[in-house]
């Protein structure tokens, strides 16, 4: 039997890398002769540059950075196509694992390692950079990268702002005089795997500020910043921002990209995907394992396992989900794909997080016991 692992992480538990080798281990132990292939994503950034490491033709490049709170550090990116193109993941920066749960204030962290990174590629005569944006720490819509590729927010009065979303609420201008040359000479692709627009119910603030430490009260202030910065694209460059889909992700990048950089933006699994030949690898598969750390109604707007799941379902492919929570327990027409949710039902969230590689461990082994049994799981 033909395995493929391609599993997300496992967020504040476990890396994708982990994940993957556990349901290697796991299913070795139940189909001893199988053959697994291990292809761990991650929208944190890890799993992405280790995917490109294995599978495609180019070498990690390390640079000089800064974290949220611009913090200096160290963080790699992928270089290929013979050092035309660069895949930089924001997370590398501006990530939230990166900072510590108290020092999570997406008033006031920022991309400004992002946009230092981006400099660093084109330093390196980069043509195409692709930015991967899951998991950052940020609302500042891509200010900060903005920012550091030699752009100024401005006010009223003509101050320059300070980092990080809540400034933005003063923003008047956007003074791109002094932008790096380069940058509009570059092809400039925001890789997001969401749909969510940049405001409303469904939008980078009411949807995602919250993990990013922001209370009911600073989720409002971020709106309303979204909305301001929105209304300044649109005057100064006739280019509307608040609906753009997937411009919610990571704190509005791929709306402010797009509004002042006129960046692309695609589906960062597809594009992965296409650079690892994937859809190729899949047909000689007959089972997938997928998962993350909570499957829920957001996983539908195009997270990896959901990706995952309708590629392998185009293929008649069985898949299995393994989520550490799941707010979800079926996909709608994808009978050949079933869900499982690892914590127990008696553990609490804080301690299934800190045991989430032995319940993952055990629950997959049950799993595929009962799958090598054609017991409960049919498909």
């Amino acid at each position: 039997m033909n395995v493929l692992i391609i599993p997300d992480s496992f967020k504040g538990s476990l890396t994708a890398i982990q994940v993957a080798n556990i349901m290697k281990k796991v299913t070795k132990r139940v189909f001893p002769k199988s053959k697994c292939i291990l292809m761990p994503f991650s929208d944190a950034g890890e799993g992405a540059l280790s995917l490109l490491e294995e599978n495609g033709d180019g070498k990690l490049v390390n640079c000089y950075t800064s974290d949220a709170l611009e913090r200096k550090l160290k963080a790699p990116y992928f270089l290929f196509d013979k050092g035309k193109s660069a895949w930089i993941e924001l997370s590398q920066s501006a990530g939230i694992t990166r900072l510590k749960k108290h020092e999570l204030n997406p008033l006031i962290t920022s991309t400004l390692g992002t946009g230092q990174m981006i400099n660093h590629a084109l330093n390196l005569g980069c043509e195409n950079i692709y930015l991967g944006i899951g998991g950052s720490a940020t609302h500042d819509l891509g200010s900060g990268i903005i920012t550091a590729l030699g752009g100024r927010l401005l006010d009223k009065n003509g101050k320059q702002l300070s980092p990080g979303g809540g400034a933005l609420s003063e923003l008047n201008q956007i003074d791109i005089s002094n932008l790096d040359p380069r940058i509009n000479q570059t092809d400039l692709t925001v890789a997001c795997d969401v749909q969510n627009p940049l405001t409303g119910a469904n939008g980078a603030a009411y949807t995602y500020a919250k993990q990013k430490g922001a209370s009911k009260k600073v989720i409002e202030k971020l709106e309303n910043s979204s909305k301001v910065f929105s209304k300044v694209v649109y005057n100064q460059f006739n280019i509307e921002i608040e609906n753009l889909k997937g411009g919610g992700a990571a704190g509005g990048v791929g709306s402010g990209l797009f509004g002042v950089f006129n960046a692309k933006i695609e589906n960062g699994f597809q594009l992965l995907a296409k650079k690892t030949d994937l859809s190729r690898q899949i047909n000689s598969i007959d089972l997938v394992l997928t998962g993350e750390g909570h499957f829920d109604k957001q996983s539908s707007f195009g997270k990896l396992p959901f990706q995952v799941a309708k590629l392998a379902v185009k293929k008649n492919i069985p898949t299995l989900i393994i989520a550490g929570k799941a707010s979800i327990k079926k996909i709608p027409r994808m009978p050949n794909v079933k869900i499982f949710e690892i914590k127990p039902k008696e553990m609490s969230l804080e301690s299934a997080m800190k045991f989430a590689s032995i319940n993952l461990d055990k629950k997959l082994n049950d799993i595929l016991i009962q799958l090598k049994n054609h017991d409960s799981i049919t498909f």
